[in-house]
């Protein structure tokens, strides 16, 4: 499988930005489904945000639509997440995650099968 490779993650106060971006490291690379989970201290991992193939429909846990954005360039092929407005809340490892199963659901940890090793988002307040 394809390896994913994540960065832009770092420290931030509350209320800051940051974008994340997500890259396959492979020679060769099918455009898929692909998503960001993150994982607090303590926590499971959580569905973040989900685009499709194409970039043209995007998912949102439901806390989170407005403040972030799920993105791809298709042409780099890189998919990015905007982090607007930071909350400590918000502090976690970002993974981004990619698909080659046909169907499933978006906002399920069982659906992708490439990962990246995550990038450090730390919040302070």
């Amino acid at each position: 499988q394809v390896q994913l490779v994540e960065s832009g993650g770092g420290l931030v106060q509350a209320g800051g930005s940051l974008r994340l971006s997500c890259a396959p490291s492979g020679r060769t690379f099918n455009r898929t489904p692909m998503a960001w989970f993150r994982q607090a201290p303590g926590k499971e991992r959580e569905f973040v945000a989900a685009i499709s193939t194409s970039g043209g429909s995007t998912k949102y846990v439901d806390s989170e639509r407005g403040r972030f954005t799920i993105s791809r360039d298709n042409a780099k092929n890189t998919v990015y997440l905007q982090m607007n407005s930071l909350k400590p809340e918000d502090t976690a490892v970002y993974y981004c995650a990619a698909t080659r199963r046909g169907s499933g659901a978006y906002s399920s940890l069982d659906y992708y099968d490439s990962w990246g090793q995550g990038t450090q988002v730390t919040v302070s307040s």
